[in-house]
């Protein structure tokens, strides 16, 4: 879901910036040492699953994960997420740095929101819960991103309409996908590693 460079207004590009700024300083606040080398491993993991992308317009379809991040980090996303998205501008071109602010946005908003809806259901014992907010995790993460970028494409201007409904429709099936892979990962890491999850805190 990265928008290209000279796509976006001015406006939106400004308000993306000002809105990643925020949400990364909180998360840099919220970020011990100790949680340092989890934050650079899934931001490594988003790197990867979101390095494979099928051209859509001006944006792409691809694996986030980044509700999967949500659930780990919490605010903490913003950073793990800009980082990722910055390394794949500068080495691959996906996006642009104009554009970073407001992709980063589009990705570790909707991974915040995950983390607040979900986060308790999933550190209870109850292992059906666990599974079926794992997967509404992942399903909100690649729905409410996709509908971030639509509204960042329609603020842009009205031209932009028919291929923000086509980035929405594009990314149901990736939203399925995602939320499958992030129940998966949340049941595997409540049996081999469930203090990552705090269950039962």
């Amino acid at each position: 879901m990265h928008i290209s460079e000279g796509v976006l207004s001015a406006p939106v590009l400004v308000t993306g910036a000002l809105l990643t700024s925020a949400g990364t300083a909180l998360g840099l606040k919220k970020m011990t040492y100790e949680r340092i080398p989890e934050v650079a491993v899934l931001s490594s993991a988003f790197f990867v699953a979101s390095l494979i992308h099928v051209p859509v317009g001006p944006s792409s379809v691809h694996l986030i994960l980044n509700g999967l991040l949500g659930i780990l980090l919490g605010w903490m996303a913003f950073p793990s997420i800009l980082v990722a998205l910055l390394l794949q501008a500068l080495l691959f071109q996906f996006g642009g740095f104009t554009s970073l602010g407001v992709n980063t946005f589009n990705m570790a908003a909707p991974a915040v929101i995950a983390y607040y809806l979900f986060n308790i259901p999933i550190r209870r014992a109850n292992h059906f819960i666990g599974i079926l907010s794992g997967f509404g995790a992942g399903l909100t993460g690649v729905g409410l991103g996709a509908l971030f970028v639509a509204i960042a494409l329609v603020s842009t201007g009205e031209g932009f309409l028919n291929v923000a409904k086509v980035v929405v429709v594009a990314h149901l099936p990736v939203m399925l996908i995602e939320g499958i892979i992030t129940a998966f990962c949340v049941t595997f890491l409540k049996k081999v590693k469930p203090e990552i999850l705090e269950v039962g805190r």
